[in-house]
């Protein structure tokens, strides 16, 4: 499986490549376009999917951009869908930006999965940082967006948040998952569930 993670995003915000037999998904496009495209055309990849874990300006900066360079179909959750296009929604307000986004092709819901290259790729809905996040499992490996960190967790004070969610969703949804699944946050490093669950302090 390829995988790679370009973590100099906006706010520092990772985003990841992962994919197999020359096709990838590009989750949450927070870095500029260019950085994407260059890592895809060095591994000659075509990009399938674009999938954003929520509709943050950190991570889909360059959701539109990427879907206009490579034809690929952009993913996000059904609840996510209309902070695309509205910028207090999506944070960019916040920069003093005017800055809005194309609603996702697909509108998905919980359990919500898709395949590329021979890979399979569920959709979890982890309501809590805004209303509509999402963590991506494929197999092991856990995408959780802003929704789980080493440590930490995400901040439900932007707008769209719910700290009672947020650990609603951890608890019930991610510490269900196997100890051993690996989980790349959307700011930071990796970690594990199991490590979480011991030894996260906000859960």
């Amino acid at each position: 499986m390829f995988f790679k993670r370009l973590p100099d995003g906006m706010l520092g915000s990772n985003c990841y490549i992962t994919g197999a037999n020359g096709e990838c998904v590009v989750i949450d496009p927070g870095v500029d376009a260019s950085k994407i495209l260059q890592a895809i055309e060095e591994n000659r990849l075509h990009v399938k999917y674009i999938v954003a874990t929520h509709a943050h300006l950190d991570h889909i900066v360059a959701f539109d951009d990427l879907k206009k360079e490579t034809g690929a179909v952009t993913i996000a959750h059904k609840l996510e869908a209309k902070a695309f296009g509205d910028s207090m929604q999506n944070g960019a307000a916040l920069f003093g930006l005017d800055k809005i986004f194309s609603e996702p092709d697909i509108k998905a819901e919980d359990g919500y999965v898709f395949e590329c290259g021979g890979i399979t790729y569920k959709i979890i809905h982890t309501p809590g940082h805004t209303e509509g996040s999402i963590c991506i499992l494929i197999d092991s490996i856990l995408f959780s967006g802003d929704t789980l960190f080493y440590m930490s967790v995400g901040r439900t004070d932007l707008g769209r948040g719910s700290q009672e969610d947020l650990i609603f969703s951890i608890k019930h949804k991610l510490f269900k998952l196997d100890p051993s699944v690996k989980v790349y946050p959307g700011h930071g490093t990796a970690t594990t569930i199991g490590f979480e669950k011991e030894n996260n302090p906000f859960v």
